[in-house]
């Protein structure tokens, strides 16, 4: 078992007073038969008003309502966690899975299709192409080996490049530059995995690492795929890692651009604000 503490700071300081709308917050672990929440705490400037729920991926999140104008919003969180899962390369899986290509179970259809369906559908081609240059698209393989050759293939061939604009690149973008961020990364080890009929989620959430220890780092993103057996099973493309208690899960999605940490908007002066986030991850 492994005790982290987590702190998560989002401060927007703006140019004067501005109305902040409401927010929605997703800075919560998710909690699980290997990872437990020992202690949290939650300070937000200015007042506020908040509502705790679970949404349809049963990510826990906060709703946000502000009572008062201000020129600075700041979001601080801290969270002890417990992380139980320690040998990630410990499971099994299905007979009729252990192989590609299969199929899921029949009584599985119905959940898995939302996280089959292609996210990029113009981009379809151009991964198609990827694939088979990597060689995936020949005949039977070990799927655990299949889905770790795809994990290395962007570890290794693209150049990690962190960005601020928001939301992600399309697959064709990062495979035509050949570069992107973790969460650039992710959707395209999606893209791929949907391609190949496997499905597969989107994961925010956050890693322990030397640069989190020096809390000099921001959130992170993996790819979370189904696997008969043992369930959703974590890689990070970023690393080119299975994950395991180093990556500490916050949401979940579908659509790799519906869990952003802080979401809300401002009424005031059409200037952008200036934001500072700071993430810290240290082992206990």
């Amino acid at each position: 078992m492994k005790r982290l503490r987590i702190k998560h700071l989002t401060e927007y300081v703006f140019s004067s007073p501005v109305t902040l709308q409401q927010h929605r917050l997703l800075i919560r672990p998710r909690e699980g038969h290997d990872l437990r929440i020992e202690s949290s705490i939650l300070n937000i400037s200015p007042a506020y008003q908040i509502r705790w729920s679970r949404d349809v991926f049963d990510n826990s999140l906060a709703t946000v309502n502000f009572l008062q104008p201000s020129d600075r919003l700041t979001i601080t969180s801290e969270v002890v966690i417990q992380h139980y899962e320690e040998a990630p390369l410990d499971f099994w899986m299905e007979s009729y899975a252990v192989n590609y290509p299969f199929s899921y179970a029949e009584a599985e259809w119905a959940d898995l299709a939302a996280f089959q369906r292609l996210g990029f559908a113009q981009d379809e081609s151009r991964v198609h192409e990827w694939l088979l240059q990597l060689g995936l698209l020949n005949g039977q393989r070990n799927t655990f080996e299949l889905l770790t050759t795809l994990n290395q293939a962007i570890y290794t061939q693209f150049r990690y490049q962190a960005r601020e604009a928001p939301g992600v690149q399309t697959p064709a973008t990062t495979l035509q530059y050949g570069s992107g961020s973790c969460r650039d990364y992710a959707t395209l080890f999606i893209e791929a995995c949907r391609h190949l009929g496997l499905a597969s989620r989107f994961v925010s959430g956050y890693l322990h690492a030397p640069a989190t220890e020096a809390g000099n780092a921001t959130t992170h993103a993996w790819a979370e795929v189904y696997l008969p057996g043992t369930g959703w099973k974590g890689f990070d493309p970023t690393s080119g890692l299975v994950t395991g208690t180093h990556h500490i899960a916050v949401a979940v999605a579908r659509d790799p651009e519906a869990v952003p940490p802080v979401a809300g908007s401002f009424i005031g002066p059409n200037v952008a604000p200036i934001l500072q986030v700071n993430v810290q991850v240290n082992l206990l």
